[in-house]
């Protein structure tokens, strides 16, 4: 038996087939296949024993003549119709002027097919939105051909998917509702020589409506500080494809904003939150199925504290060795409960509470060593704040002398004590001197000007007397009665003396 070249679709290699066979006549035989494969290349050939006698070579399929160069007929690209029945017939010249035509007995060639129109398939059949699908191009190709590599295209639509792709499986992340159409695939030899499509399939991707919504807050506790960045965070239990979030405050009904995206979460921030950001809050979500809605949420606004303010209940910041003075330690506008802790000379003395907010109290009963520095410090959890530092003066005996109405115990309009009256002093001669001595008695720091009484206001009352005209004092006395004086005969408010010491 012969054996004849049959050029393959696998682009690589040419491959000998052994089901040729050779039917000859007595003097003319065909060379050709028995079976081919869509793709492949089909040579036939005829030749007699003597090639150089042949006038004219005819080849034919089916009994219908079949255009050829010389001996050789080729099928460049074999398909099933190219099955049937091949034969040639040549005239040859047997005398001078004698021919004589031959005929090949006729060969069968079967085209098979390479492999069969494909098979689309998902996995899985029905999709749901937002899940990954994996298309699969499915064919065979025979035992023998099994090496033939193939490439495989897919389609939706009018879109090309993928194309040229070695692998008969396309993988999709993500699908969506959008999605849905018509798919198929292509497969191909890699010489685009044999190429077929699959039928038509229709995807439908299923969308869940949304459910299970709920509205929370970032940070996640009731209570937001003023200042802070709330973030209000909507969210749906079940719910695919592009979903519609909406906001609101149900006390103001108010509109706070929205948001369009796929995704089950939406997130709206409210950026340095205020008191007037308080109140009740929920949010809606819609995927195209309806409104669902949350519930309310509550948003409380904490303020933290800020610098309380220390007072004394004495005036002036005096106060008598057993006395019971009251320390109070104000912040009104923090966010209740709030604990105070007073203290000397940054000592602790104790706490309080404001449970409902406002200030506190700290009582003492104070001696001599009580006189001193005292400061008070606010925390409601929020971080704590400390007062400013007052003075409390205390003295064992009732002062004489006091300067009224100055910024502080060792400034003002200087007035005496007579017989449990309190009067003013004269500015007639009034130097530093006497100063020197106001500032010494009241256990004041150094003297250091001598204004008139009438910047302190309010001024004296009319009906309050002047006890001194004129003091004359040297500057070493230890209280201004000691110094020598001149008892009024002449003299008005408009003329009383002030003095300003040096404040601890």
């Amino acid at each position: 038996m012969d054996l004849t070249l049959v050029q393959l679709d696998n682009g690589q290699t040419n491959h000998l087939q052994a089901a040729p066979i050779s039917v000859q006549s007595d003097w003319l035989s065909i060379d050709m296949p028995y079976y081919a494969y869509e793709g492949d290349q089909v040579v036939v050939r005829c030749s007699g024993r003597d090639n150089n006698k042949i006038k004219r070579l005819t080849f034919y399929k089916d009994g219908a003549w079949l255009p050829a160069y010389y001996n050789t007929y080729i099928i460049s690209n074999a398909r099933p119709s190219d099955s049937g029945s091949y034969y040639c017939k040549a005239k040859r010249r047997v005398f001078l002027f004698i021919d004589d035509t031959e005929q090949t007995r006729s060969v069968w060639l079967t085209v098979r097919e390479l492999f069969p129109a494909p098979q689309l398939t998902t996995r899985p059949s029905q999709p749901t939105e937002g899940a990954s699908v994996t298309l699969f191009c499915g064919t065979q190709l025979p035992a023998d051909r099994s090496q033939t590599q193939l490439r495989y295209s897919f389609y939706r639509g009018g879109y090309t998917l993928r194309s040229d792709w070695d692998s008969p499986e396309f993988w999709i992340s993500e699908i969506w509702k959008e999605d849905s159409g018509y798919y198929w695939c292509e497969a191909r030899t890699v010489s685009h020589s044999v190429s077929k499509q699959s039928h038509q399939s229709y995807i439908q991707v299923q969308r869940i409506p949304v459910s299970g919504v709920l509205l929370e807050t970032q940070p996640q506790r009731d209570q937001v500080v003023k200042g802070e960045t709330l973030v209000l965070v909507c969210s749906v239990a079940k719910g695919t494809g592009k979903t519609k979030f909406f906001w609101h405050r149900e006390d103001t009904r108010e509109s706070l904003g929205q948001k369009s995206q796929r995704s089950q979460r939406a997130e709206l921030e409210i950026p340095a939150i205020r008191e007037s950001h308080a109140g009740r809050y929920y949010c809606t979500a819609d995927n195209g199925y309806g409104l669902i809605q949350s519930q309310a949420v509550i948003v409380t606004v904490r303020i933290p504290v800020s610098r309380p303010v220390l007072t004394f209940s004495v005036p002036g910041a005096q106060a008598l060795t057993g006395d019971v003075v009251e320390l109070r330690c104000e912040d009104n506008r923090a966010s209740p409960p709030i604990l105070y802790r007073f203290y000397h000379e940054n000592v602790p003395l104790g706490n309080t509470a404001a449970p409902f907010g406002g200030g506190a109290s700290f009582n003492l009963s104070v001696t001599a060593r009580h006189s001193g520095t005292y400061a008070c410090e606010a925390d409601n959890g929020l971080g704590a704040q400390r007062s400013d530092v007052a003075v409390l003066y205390v003295t064992e005996f009732p002062p004489k002398i006091r300067l009224m109405n100055g910024p502080h115990r060792c400034e003002g309009r200087v007035e005496v004590e007579k017989e449990g009256h309190w009067g003013t002093v004269c500015d007639d001669g009034w130097d530093m001197k006497d100063v020197a001595v106001v500032c010494r008695e009241l256990g004041c720091g150094a003297a250091k000007h001598t204004p008139a009484g009438m910047l302190y206001l309010p001024v004296a009352e009319e009906d309050q007397p002047v006890f001194i005209q004129v003091a004359l004092c040297n500057g070493t006395e230890a209280a201004l009665a000691e110094c020598e004086q001149v008892e009024t005969f002449d003299c008005g408010h408009d003329e009383d003396a002030g003095a300003v010491c040096e404040a601890f």
